[in-house]
């Protein structure tokens, strides 16, 4: 069954057809589709086309409420009576009870559900939220009849709700059963109590699921993160004043929360004194643990008692600002949670460090994504796409994938539309890039770039530091131009609001970071963004976690440098210049300065004596 909405452009029913047939096989198709392919639409028709023959969901995995938008619009266009789904984790924010007080914005999804039951539960036969009560009363056919036929994006669907007075998030959970696609977040798959209850509430086990997943080279880095586990100096400081707020009580052997927490403190100043050398450092295995034993002149059978102790007391104070519809979070449970998967986590593939700066932490970093990546082959079949997935082999390697398929897709622009340059003029290598002659020509090469054509740029740093350098010493006046940039965890409405601004603009600068959220999964259509200027190479820090890493991937791989440093840093490089071509109409051209991308496989640039030059003789 053909469902592509559109008239195939070259390639793409190729494309359809590849991830329709090795999805029918069982199979996991990792695919590398320029710019131009339709990555989003290719995937739904091609997984929908045995999906709905099999009586298979397909759970479409998007990082973004943008993307979750784009899955919605591109279902409405296939059509065929299709019911499409947008799943977002809870918050305060999506919650008419909860979103007026600012104490819940920073509840997780866990703690924002605890509480949700609360406000669910009856007390004399009446619930203490109208907008769940009013469910029960709810024809629930007719809302899925209504999104079958509207295809509302998630904020259309919340107005809808709160309209009728409904819970958005609870009446979702009845629609789900009807699905067909279910556009959701990275967590609802690889976080196993929330994939337990998509499975519970879609009455669909995950092995009748396809599972896709959007910007599939950032899966790897993900699938890290949540196996990571960290505790602070500044969460010493919460878990402290929340024991002297809760009479500090005593958790074993005479011994209290507040005396823990100062054990701690000595630890943590010790591991920083003794092992941290510039971000962060190496810690023995055992370090923690044996630090609390020698300390505390007790056992290990014992300080895993006291951790039970202080998950028992975090347990009973969050139960109790839960009654009082305060947000169930307890530091000190926190605390107990964290020593405890410390001391029994897996030594192979974590690495133990100190990590320095304002707010010291002890950090269990997790090098090995395949660790977490089991439901992709848990499941009916995964597909997984992106622009920069080169080279497959490590993406598949990485994630440790049972099926998988490859193919490469180019992007349907004309060649000639994207031009890419370096200069071997100058490096942005560390040893080199504070040179005076090499920093003086650098920061003269960036101005003359950028000033030499009338037109919407982007500046992509290497890192916030540089960029925040050239800021302070003039860069904005010296480019003469409007300018906007990017800042080290700005929220995100504000970065939304100046990337709007800067792409309806006409000449703007736009000073952002290799990496960062304006280079990846944004797009600048048409001439909103013409010019892009590739400040050095991003290549990690080598940092104590990064050498580290480097070493596990020597043993595991073989070449560890390759995975750590070269395939990130070159996707990174990729998805920014791939800011610039979004139709097969777009033109543009990426400058790099950085001598060392010659010697990069995956960037295509030419060496160029007079870049500037270049730049107006390719738009005039």
């Amino acid at each position: 069954m053909d469902l592509f909405p559109y008239q195939y452009r070259p390639g793409q029913g190729e494309l359809v057809r590849f991830i329709s047939e090795s999805v029918s096989d069982g199979m996991c198709p990792v695919v590398e589709a320029g710019t131009g392919t339709g990555k989003t639409v290719s995937a739904l028709a091609g997984t929908l086309s045995v999906a709905m023959e099999r009586g298979l969901k397909v759970v479409y995995l998007t990082r973004t409420k943008s993307q979750q938008k784009q899955v919605v619009r591109e279902a409405a266009a296939i059509g065929h009576g299709i019911l499409c789904v947008a799943l977002q984790g809870r918050s305060a924010a999506s919650c008419p009870m909860m979103r007026d007080d600012p104490e819940l914005a920073s509840g997780t999804p866990e703690e924002i559900s605890k509480l949700c039951s609360e406000y669910k539960r009856r007390t004399d036969g009446q619930c203490h939220c109208r907008f769940y009560a009013n469910i029960e009363h709810t024809d629930i056919d007719e809302w899925v009849e209504t999104i079958r036929e509207r295809h509302p994006e998630p904020e259309e669907f919340a107005r809808m709700c709160e309209d009728a007075e409904l819970c958005p998030y609870e009446l979702l959970k009845y629609a789900l059963p009807h699905a067909d696609v279910i556009a959701a977040s990275y967590p609802f798959v690889f976080l196993p109590q929330v994939l337990g209850r998509l499975e519970e509430w879609t009455g669909t086990p995950l092995h009748r699921m396809v599972v896709v997943v959007d910007e599939a080279h950032n899966l790897p880095d993900y699938l890290r993160d949540v196996q990571t586990f960290e505790y602070s100096s500044r969460a010493l400081d919460l878990a402290e004043k929340e024991a002297r707020d809760n009479g500090d009580s005593e958790v074993h052997d005479g011994l209290t929360v507040t005396d823990i927490i100062a054990v701690l403190r000595e630890i943590m100043g010790h591991a920083v004194k003794e092992y941290l050398i510039e971000d962060d450092g190496i810690l023995p295995p055992y370090f923690l643990e044996d630090e609390l034993m020698s300390r505390l002149g007790t056992t290990s059978v014992n300080v895993m008692r006291i951790c039970q102790g202080l998950e028992d007391l975090g347990d009973s104070i969050s139960e109790r600002k839960r009654q009082r519809r305060k947000l169930p979070r307890s530091y000190i449970g926190s605390m107990g949670a964290f020593i405890c998967a410390w001391i029994s986590g897996a030594e192979d593939c974590h690495v133990r460090l100190i990590i320095g700066g304002s707010n010291p932490c002890f950090q269990s970093y997790c090098m090995d994504p395949s660790g977490a990546s089991g439901p992709l082959n848990d499941c009916y079949a995964s597909v997984h796409m992106s622009g920069t997935l080169e080279p497959m082999d490590s993406y598949v390697s990485d994630l440790g994938l049972d099926r998988p398929v490859v193919r490469r897709i180019d992007g349907f622009f004309p060649r000639e539309n994207l031009l890419t340059l370096y200069t071997d003029e100058v490096s942005m290598r560390y040893e080199d890039r504070f040179i005076e002659s090499n920093y003086r020509r650098l920061r003269e090469l960036l101005i003359s770039t950028v000033n030499s054509v009338h037109v919407n740029t982007a500046v992509f740093f290497q890192s916030y530091q540089f960029m925040d350098k050239m800021l302070e010493e003039g860069l904005v006046s010296d480019l003469g131009r409007d300018v906007y940039h990017e800042r080290r965890d700005m929220p995100q409405q504000e970065l939304m609001e100046v990337f709007d601004t800067f792409r309806a603009s006409e000449g703007s600068v736009l000073l952002c970071v290799t990496g960062g959220r304006i280079s990846e999964g944004l797009d600048f259509p048409d001439k909103s963004l013409e010019l892009a200027v590739i400040i050095g190479i991003p290549f990690p820090k080598p940092t104590a976690k990064m050498k580290a890493m480097t070493r596990y991937y020597d043993a595991k791989f073989g070449d560890g440098r390759l995975y750590v440093s070269i395939i990130p840093a070159t996707r990174k490089m990729r998805q920014s210049i791939g800011r610039l071509i979004r139709s097969e109409t777009d033109r543009g051209v990426a400058a790099i300065l950085d001598r060392r991308v010659a010697t990069m496989k995956g960037i295509d640039a030419l060496q160029c004596g007079d870049i500037p030059e270049a730049v107006r003789a390719f738009f005039s």
